[in-house]
This record gives structure tokens, C-alpha cells and sequence, in this order.
């Protein structure tokens, strides 16, 4: 988005992409439809430590403005429907490889030049003082760039530039490329970092709750996931190691180690009060056969063996109140303490990152002259649904104005 934006603008541009083919997050995402954007792009669907920086960009290239190129290239997409009705979630309906199709087509028709396979070995900027060699290494010898402000020297030869975009994404999914090398090139030319840890990830457990999971794993439920301060309502997969699906994803980002999670399985319910109403109406049934309409079977079972098994063959009309009120705090708020994540391996993002105090919000620009910074690398992370996308647009397209 930045080159064809620059490109457009007249300006000669180099892209230097380390893999072997382009966009390869973006063919991978969304099952392979690719998530491209949302309908309900806001600023407060972000996390950042300075939470205004995004408000600059993306009310630049909005989401309506992606839509709007997907349309004139004729790229059919849809909108995902959830359980509560329409999400916002915008999908291609047939592959990701249309939107990866469509950018490189802009980018041809704006003579933009992709070299692939490029690793960076060394760059020096003008004034000589910043370098940042292969392996990370640092280097503070005088090495002047002629004429232009950075010198790259790569595995393909050795490139000028009055300006540098770093777009190299963060520390996820580093079998698709993440890595620290945007990072380190930050830090070596002095610009602050903010502590980066896997974000939209799913959770991990141990002892008896990953032992559960085990044994619930491929069975999803809507329910109503939080921390103490932020919850999710969406779907709650099981899995052998423990939590994933959108609820999860969506809340791993506000989790800190060491916190319970709470997860509310009737959401849709006022259970102290439907548990006694079962109990008059109903009091010769068993509790699991109420609520094995409303959940998974396999979910009652278990919640019946870790809570109540004294009482899974006992009757309604036998409970007593003060038991039926605690089957339903575990069924409105049953604590999970999850052991961590999966990391970086399956996250879908990098929370934390460069410190946009160090850039402007208007051009990307850092305090060295021509140096800019874009996408996942700041520390800008969206919610689940799109947002991560239009955040790689809106940033990149302001920084291609002004680059």
C-alpha cells in the first residue's frame, strides 16, 4: 500500500521483501478468503500505550476506501454472519489470492519493482552513526551514504534511498517471516521499543482444566469471556492444549499471566433464577438434561464432574437452593487460569513495539529524516476481525503520501 501510493505520486520505489513470494500473511488469513477489513473500523477497537496515534490514518484510508479499490478490481467479498447477526468482518468469497492479485496489479500499473529473496546485510544512514549489521550486530563506524540519506547493502547488490519505510511486521507466526530484524533496526538508530509478547493467541492450560479441554477439543460455544477489566462475547473453542476460537483470540490480548479468566456459558440468561424455575417446573428432571439444551453435551458432562457429581443423579426438586445458586456462579463466571499462550508461533499479531511517541501520526515519519515506520511493527494492535488489515493500509498509505 505505501509503494503503490508513493509509486502514484511519482516517486521511484525499491520493495525488499525477505521471503519468496509476497503477501504471504495475507494468503493465509482468513482460512484463505483473507479478512481484508472491517465495517466498524474505530479507534477505540485498538490497543496502544498512546491511543490517539491511530485516529490520524485511519480516518485518511478508511475502511470504505479499501472497499471502494476491492470493488473497481471486481474482487466479490461478503460479510460474516455470527450467532448475534451480522459481524463486520469482510471476506473475499473466493480466495485471498484476489487481494494479493489486486495490490501487486497496483503496483505494476504504478512501476513499482519487488525484489523477492532480499535479506538486508547492512544499512548506514548518512550521518554515519547508525548501522545495523547481519546477525543484529551493532556497528558505529563513520560509514557515509553517497548522495541519497541510506545505504542498504543486501544479498542483491547495494541500494540508495533518500527514504527508508520499514514494513518488516512482527514477532508472529515466524514461520511466514516474523522476526525482531524492524525492531533492532529501530532500536539501533535510537528510537524507543515497547515490551512485545503475542497477542489474538490462543490459551494454554496444564493440570485438570488442560485434561477437560482435552476431551472437550473441537467443541465451540458462544459465551461470554473476560479479565477483570475487558470481556469478549463470541464463539469459546476447546482444543487439546487448551482455549482458542474468537473469544479467546479477542481476549489474550488484555490477559496478563497469572490471571483468571471467567467464562459465562449462558450469557443470553439470568441462571440463579432459570435453575429455580427448573426446579418447580421441572423437578423431576436432572439438572444436565435442562442445560443439554442449551450446551454441548460433552460440556454438561464435564462441568457435572468437576462441580456437582454428588448430585448428577439427584433430581431437581431434591437440590438444594444454596447448591443450585453455586452451580449457577459456575455457570455465569467459571474461573479458568490460564498456564500462558501458544506465543508467537500461532499468534496472529505482535502486541507492543516501536513507541509511536517516536513518530509522527500524520506521516510515519520518525525523528531521523526519511525514516519510516508502518503496520504491525508500531505498537498499534487491532482487535480480531479486519482490524490488523486496515491498519496496515490506513498506515501505510499515509506514509506513502508524505515519503
Amino acid at each position: 500500500m505505501c509503494a503503490i501510493t508513493a509509486a502514484a505520486r511519482g516517486r521511484k520505489v525499491l520493495v525488499l521483501e525477505r521471503a519468496n513470494k509476497v503477501g504471504k500473511k495475507i494468503l493465509m488469513s482468513g482460512g484463505g478468503r483473507c479478512n481484508f477489513t472491517n465495517l466498524h473500523i474505530t479507534p477505540d477497537r485498538f490497543i496502544s500505550a498512546n491511543p490517539h496515534f491511530c485516529k490520524s490514518a485511519l480516518s485518511r484510508f478508511t475502511q470504505w476506501d479499501f472497499i471502494d479499490r476491492v470493488e473497481k478490481h471486481g474482487v466479490e467479498y461478503f460479510e460474516k454472519e455470527t450467532v448475534n447477526g451480522l459481524s463486520g468482518q469482510l471476506f473475499c468469497r473466493e480466495s485471498s489470492k484476489l487481494i494479493v492479485a489486486m495490490l501487486m496489479d497496483e503496483c505494476l500499473k504504478a512501476g513499482v519493482e519487488i525484489r523477492l529473496n532480499c535479506e538486508i546485510v547492512n544499512l548506514v544512514h548518512r550521518e554515519g552513526c547508525w548501522s545495523i549489521g547481519a546477525g543484529g550486530e551493532t556497528s558505529t563506524q563513520p560509514g557515509r551514504a553517497t548522495g541519497d540519506g541510506f545505504r542498504l547493502t543486501t544479498n542483491q547488490g547495494v541500494f540508495t534511498s533518500a527514504a527508508l519505510v520499514v514494513a518488516a511486521g512482527g514477532l508472529s507466526v515466524p514461520s511466514l517471516g516474523g522476526s525482531a530484524i524492524g525492531y533492532e533496526l529501530a532500536e539501533r538508530f535510537g528510537l524507543r521499543t515497547l515490551p512485545t509478547r503475542a497477542g489474538l493467541v490462543p490459551f494454554t492450560l496444564t493440570d485438570t482444566m488442560k485434561d477437560v479441554c482435552g476431551r472437550l477439543s473441537g467443541i465451540s460455544t458462544e459465551v461470554q469471556l473476560a479479565t477483570s477489566s475487558q470481556g469478549f462475547r463470541e464463539d469459546l473453542l476447546f482444543t487439546h492444549r487448551g482455549l482458542s476460537g474468537p473469544a479467546a483470540l479477542q481476549l489474550s490480548s488484555y490477559w496478563s499471566p497469572g490471571e483468571h479468566i471467567h467464562a459465562n456459558l449462558l450469557p443470553d440468561q439470568q441462571v440463579p433464577e432459570l435453575l429455580l424455575e427448573w426446579k418447580q417446573q421441572n423437578p423431576k428432571t436432572l439438572l444436565r438434561t435442562q442445560l443439554d439444551r442449551l450446551l454441548p453435551r460433552k460440556l454438561v458432562r464435564e462441568l457435572e464432574n468437576l462441580y456437582w457429581p454428588d448430585l448428577a443423579e439427584t433430581s431437581l426438586a431434591e437440590w438444594p437452593n444454596a447448591r443450585l445458586e453455586s452451580a449457577s456462579r459456575q455457570l455465569q463466571a467459571w474461573p479458568i487460569k490460564p498456564a500462558g499462550t501458544e506465543g508467537y508461533r500461532t499468534a496472529e499479531v505482535t502486541l507492543g513495539g516501536i513507541d509511536t511517541r517516536e513518530l509522527s501520526s500524520k506521516t510515519m515519519e520518525s525523528a531521523i529524516s526519511g525514516l519510516f515506520f508502518i503496520g504491525e511493527i508500531l505498537d498499534v494492535t487491532g482487535h480480531l476481525g479486519g482490524f490488523n488489515f486496515q491498519w496496515a493500509w490506513s498506515s501505510g498509505f499515509v506514509a506513502g503520501q508524505s515519503v
